[in-house]
């Protein structure tokens, strides 16, 4: 197994009309933000597309679109974690037939699996795509279940099973999740926005992160400025994404990376219901984090997106 998950993935947001559908012209046009951003994969259905509010169908025809769009351009990755194992093997061969280049698996949420079981549940859903890689997905804030690195490093003798997205926001789990796999043909990639720079001193290989949807280009300034050796810049870039990731607070998960898209002219559309809008005043304080991440800029009294050159890549990005 030869795929290196490594650069910046957004865990994209999967936009939806005043109707309640899956809105395709406004995910297709995302996808096109995204690539021209600079990013290095893609990661529809994930938790920040709502994956928990979708139906089967509705994934199906996410992956559908994405795929279609991307056209080979850099890989998608798609979101197939569910409750049971059983769902889980199901929404894994459905991705891999439409032609992903590799799955992300959150753990079981509302259930607590030991972690005997939760070893056996990644590799029934492994045994069933030998071909296809496989991330493990932490996330112990909104699952309940956690990972212990025994039980990654166990996992990560799996042929397929090459990282882990780690949304722990634990900067020591995550190191002893790079630690313990050196050697190992397994890569880990920070889940929390704010960790992007640390995890990769660490050892990381890149992150999927939410808030790449709304300036894919400040992530990617981490990432490439760190392997070509600047760490002043991207340590620098680190600090201007970090407000954004904290402004999550100020909604209902995941409203406010879809509010911010709305407001720089990519439409998200709402959030499924239940999770409602935000308040007026939250939202006042979203554009400021805006405003000073450099997305507006004041024309009379209107405003507009600022365009801004992404920057370039460094030769040692793959």
């Amino acid at each position: 197994m030869v795929f290196e998950p490594k650069g910046i993935i957004p865990a994209m947001v999967t936009p939806i009309d005043a109707g309640g559908r899956i809105h395709e012209m406004a995910l297709r046009k995302l996808v096109n933000h995204l690539i021209d951003g600079g990013v290095h994969g893609l990661f529809p259905v994930g938790s920040q597309g709502e994956f928990f509010s979708l139906t089967q169908e509705e994934k199906r025809r996410v992956l559908k679109f994405v795929i279609d769009e991307t056209a080979g351009r850099v890989p998608v990755y798609a979101g197939t974690g569910a409750v049971t194992t059983r769902e889980a093997v199901e929404i894994t061969l459905m991705a891999r037939d439409l032609g992903v280049s590799a799955v992300s698996v959150i753990t079981p949420y509302f259930i607590t699996p030991t972690q005997q079981e939760l070893v056996q549940h990644y590799l029934s859903v492994a045994r069933a795509v030998p071909d296809l890689p496989i991330l493990l997905y932490s996330n112990p804030d909104r699952t309940g279940v956690a990972m212990p690195p025994a039980t990654v490093k166990e996992l990560a003798g799996v042929e397929n099973i090459v990282g882990i997205k780690d949304s722990s926001g634990d900067m020591t789990l995550c190191g002893e999740y790079i630690r313990l796999t050196r050697g190992m043909n397994f890569h880990v990639l920070a889940g929390r926005d704010t960790l992007i720079y640390a995890c990769l001193c660490y050892g990381g290989t890149g992150s999927i992160t939410a808030t790449a949807n709304v300036d894919p280009r400040v992530p990617v300034e981490i990432y490439e400025a760190f392997l070509a050796g600047d760490h002043k810049r991207a340590l620098e870039a680190q600090y201007r994404l970090a407000p954004l990731r904290i402004a999550f607070g100020l909604g209902t998960f995941p409203i406010v990376i879809k509010e911010a898209l709305n407001m720089i002219g990519i439409e998200a559309g709402p959030a499924i219901p239940p999770v409602g809008s935000m308040s007026r005043e939250n939202r006042e304080k979203l554009r400021t984090v805006l405003k000073e991440m450099g997305l507006f800029q004041k024309t009379g009294e209107k405003t507009r997106k600022t365009t801004v050159s992404r920057p370039l890549r460094s030769s040692a990005q793959g």
